[in-house]
Parts: structure tokens; C-alpha cells; sequence
């Protein structure tokens, strides 16, 4: 590993917590009270705000620590982040298929992320005790994210149907339901019986997929630091900005053809150096280089392919232009 220690005081925790809160209250309280449809320039400029507010964090850890625990939550939060991406592909599924109408998707996100960073919080701390204890299960992790790259680029062009999945049809056999909105309500009543509305099958569905995505990304930022401060600061970073990016990407995820071919070579990579741990020492500002460049190189390629891809035909009985014409 490349951190063993911890740089997080007790001051510090309180403090990140606190403004964890204060900017959640902040966001619903404030600035989400009213729901509304988020258009991309509002995305814009929250996507801006949290990955302005990470680099100075990462600034603030780097002048205090020193480079070390710098790189290590840079590199994190790069990982944390690019996985989150992943999720935007089936978080789009999950509002089309369910037919969530824009104007209450930003609420459906709002408390699935809640409910994510109690979880991940969990998820962290049972890890980093468990590392501690059993120093084995740093190859098992390994194996696991090597295994899980690989799934993903050989499913990489398979077509998500969370609305199928054994979650939605367990949760649809317990909870009474109907396929009736209610405003931005996660439960109506008809005929004087409460039941669940679309939205609330939607939280559902965001959450099972978020624990599936944690199982990924919070064993893949231990082979970068099992510092717990640093973990769950770079986790929380790139998950209270997944809402304005998804808002930013959402009608553009179809672009990133080569994406989850970089996130499959990442997940390999950082399994490879979890297993090898033991044997082969990779400096910190390495690992941030080599993921930096996967990512960066699938973005590209995926920019390259959307640019040079063909008009799309128009659909049968759509006019031709008077170009065509």
C-alpha cells in the first residue's frame, strides 16, 4: 500500500462532515426547493463548483501532508470519479425505461446519493478494518477487479434493462405500487391503500446500482491508499458532484463509445497492483499517470470516433432536407 497511516485528525473529520451537511442542506434547502428541470447550464456550473472544491481540497491535503497523500487522493478521486461516470450510463436507463419525467430526476438523485454516502462510509470502514486484520484479502480484492475489468470490456457493448433486473421484480412482488406520478411524491394513495410511486422505483434501482458500483470503486482506491481519510474524502468528493454530471453528460453518454474500455483497463490495472503489492512498489505519482492516461486516451478515441461517424439516416417517413430534396 502506499499509505498505512492516517492524516485525518479528529478536527478534520468533523470538519469534512460539516461541510458535507452544510452543502447537502445547502443544495436541496436552497437551490433544489422547487423542483425543476436542470438544464446544462446549471450543470455546467455545479460540475465546475465540486471539482473546484476537490482540487482545493486536494491543494489544502497537499500543502498540509506534503505530496504523498496529495497524489494518493488526487489519484482517488480520479478513479472514484471515472467510475462514477459508468454509473451515468445506467442511471439514464433507469429514468428512460421507467419514463421519470426530468422535472423530478434531480430528487430521485438527490436521496439515492444521500442514503450512497452512509453506505460508502460503511463500506469504507469495514474495508480498512478488515485489510488491517487480514492481510490476505488484498489479492482477493485483486483478483476480484481484474475479474470485474475484464466483464466489462467483454460486456462493454451489452445493453442495461435494470428495469428487468431480480431487484425490480423482488421490489415489485413486496411493494405495492403504480405506474401513476404523484408530483414529486415517492408514495400516493388510491382507493385508500399506499402505494409506491415510479419515483420510488427509481430511488430503488439508483441505490441497488450504487451498491453494485461501490462493490468496484472502494476496492479499487485501496490499492492507491488504505489512508481511511483519504479514501472516503475522494469518494464523497466524486459522488456529491455525480448528480451535476449526470445532469452535464446525460444526453451526450452515447459519445463515450471507448469509455468503459478505459474504466475495464483501469479496474485491471489497479487489481494487478493490488495483487502484487507484495512484490512490485509503484510510486503514487505512477499509478495517477497511468490511469490518467487510460481514461484520457478512451475519451479521446471516443471523441475521434462521434466526429468522424456518419450523419444518422432520417427516420422513415421524415422529410428529406432541401439539400436532399
Amino acid at each position: 500500500m502506499d499509505s498505512l497511516g492516517t492524516v485525518g485528525s479528529p478536527a478534520l473529520w468533523l470538519g469534512f462532515i460539516a461541510f458535507v451537511i452544510a452543502m447537502l442542506a445547502l443544495d436541496l434547502g436552497v437551490f433544489h426547493r422547487k423542483a425543476h428541470t436542470v438544464g446544462f447550464k446549471e450543470a455546467l456550473g455545479w460540475s465546475t463548483v465540486w471539482i473546484s472544491l476537490a482540487l482545493l481540497f486536494n491543494a489544502g491535503l497537499w500543502w498540509k501532508f506534503g505530496a504523498g497523500p496529495g497524489v494518493e487522493f488526487l489519484t482517488g478521486y480520479l478513479i472514484e470519479k471515472s467510475l462514477s461516470v459508468d454509473n451515468i450510463f445506467v442511471f439514464v436507463v433507469i429514468f428512460s425505461s421507467l419514463r421519470i419525467p426530468a422535472l423530478y430526476q434531480h430528487r430521485v438523485l438527490f436521496w439515492g446519493i444521500l442514503s450512497a454516502l452512509v453506505l460508502r462510509a460503511i463500506m469504507i470502514f469495514a474495508g480498512v478494518a478488515m485489510l488491517e486484520r487480514f492481510h490476505w484479502l488484498i489479492y482477493v480484492f485483486g483478483a476480484f477487479l481484474i475479474l470485474t475489468g475484464l466483464k466489462l470490456f467483454i460486456q462493454r457493448n451489452k445493453e442495461d434493462h435494470p428495469e428487468e433486473s431480480a431487484v425490480m421484480r423482488l421490489v415489485r412482488r413486496t411493494i405495492p405500487s403504480t405506474p401513476r406520478f404523484d408530483g414529486h411524491h415517492f408514495f400516493t394513495k388510491e382507493n385508500g391503500r399506499r402505494l409506491a410511486t415510479p419515483l420510488l422505483m427509481a430511488l430503488i434501482l439508483v441505490e441497488a446500482s450504487d451498491i453494485l458500483f461501490a462493490l468496484d470503486s472502494i476496492p479499487a482506491i485501496f490499492a492507491v491508499t488504505r489512508d481511511p481519510f483519504i479514501v472516503f474524502t475522494s469518494n464523497i468528493f466524486a459522488i456529491l458532484g455525480l448528480r451535476s454530471l449526470f445532469f452535464l453528460l446525460a444526453g451526450a453518454v452515447e459519445k463515450f463509445s471507448y469509455l468503459k474500455v478505459g474504466l475495464a483497463g483501469v479496474l485491471v490495472f489497479v487489481g494487478a497492483k493490488m495483487a502484487l503489492v507484495d512484490f512490485v512498489k509503484l510510486h503514487p505519482a505512477v499509478s495517477l499517470g497511468v490511469i490518467a492516461a487510460l481514461l484520457g486516451s478512451s475519451i479521446v478515441a471516443s471523441l475521434i470516433k462521434a466526429r468522424n461517424a456518419p450523419p444518422a439516416a432520417p427516420a422513415q417517413g421524415e422529410p428529406l432536407s432541401k439539400a436532399e430534396g
